[in-house]
């Protein structure tokens, strides 16, 4: 599944050829994704202009000269196609700019989303309402961190993943970042000390902006709007590496918490 980096990389790629931009055509070529697509959808967006692209966690916003703003979920398998050749049979939502450009979004899983939201609610919108800070935003602290595990038994990687504690993460960034802190994924959260939260969050930054700086992770589908795969799969330390050798030599774990599979380094994280 496409993860924050991946959003954020795929928000920049249409940025290039939807901002300020002018949409001519909107065409549905089925009637929807996970859920229908918003029954207004085309008539909404057709004429309008693209005022801004943005990022909330795992989804993208565009921004609209009507109030509107039209907002995608990639799901597991998704990504937008720009000027493709051909259209394909995947292409379920396609956006044509008054300046020639087509912007075809894919999602042959069909585990994607896309919602029309009026642009002043966007903050009390249901899947926005109860979401926690930006892991790349002033507000993710290691106070925020320290007051919301307080008591908490719940072990840290799952605490991590809940999107009310913080917004985006998931399974990739939140394995490579505790191993960069040296924090074993299984510890309560009660358990993890202020210091440790102290090299949490800059682990949890760091790995995010690099990410993005390599264009995301591609894992199976993923692609950037340009077509280019995302490679930071080639720096990953632990994710993905069960019985591969840690920087420090020893050998990397797998165990499963939450139905997700877990990486991690017996020797380096405590």
């Amino acid at each position: 599944m496409p993860e924050l980096p991946e959003v954020e990389t795929t928000v920049r790629g249409l940025a290039r050829y939807l901002e300020g931009e002018r949409i001519a055509r909107v065409t549905l070529n089925r009637a929807d994704l996970r859920r229908p697509f918003p029954h207004d959808l085309r008539q909404t967006l057709t004429g309008a202009r693209v005022t801004t692209l943005d990022r909330r966690a795992k989804y993208g916003l565009i921004h609209t000269d009507r109030a509107s703003t039209m907002v995608f979920h990639l799901g597991m398998s998704g990504r937008w196609r720009i000027d493709p050749e051909a259209m394909e049979k995947h292409d379920h939502l396609v956006l044509e700019t008054e300046s020639g450009h087509v912007l075809a979004l894919n999602d042959p899983r069909r585990f994607g989303s896309v919602d029309l939201v009026v642009t002043g609610e966007l903050g009390d919108w249901g899947p926005f309402a109860a979401m926690g800070p930006e892991p790349l935003g002033e507000d993710f602290t290691p106070t925020h961190l320290r007051r919301i595990f307080s008591g908490r038994l719940a072990p840290v990687k799952q605490l991590l993943l809940d999107q009310a504690i913080v917004a985006g993460l998931g399974n990739i960034y939140v394995c490579e970042a505790l191993h960069r802190a040296g924090i074993r994924p299984d510890k309560e959260g009660r358990l993890v000390s202020l210091p440790a939260l102290k090299r949490l969050v800059p682990a949890v930054r760091d790995v995010l902006t690099e990410s993005i700086a390599a264009g995301g992770s591609t894992i199976r589908d993923y692609a950037q709007p340009s077509g280019e795969l995302g490679y930071f799969a080639t720096s990953w330390k632990v994710y993905g590496r069960e019985g591969h050798a840690c920087p420090c030599g020893s050998a990397i774990e797998r165990f499963v918490q939450g139905g997700r599979s877990t990486f991690w380094c017996p020797k380096c994280q405590k």
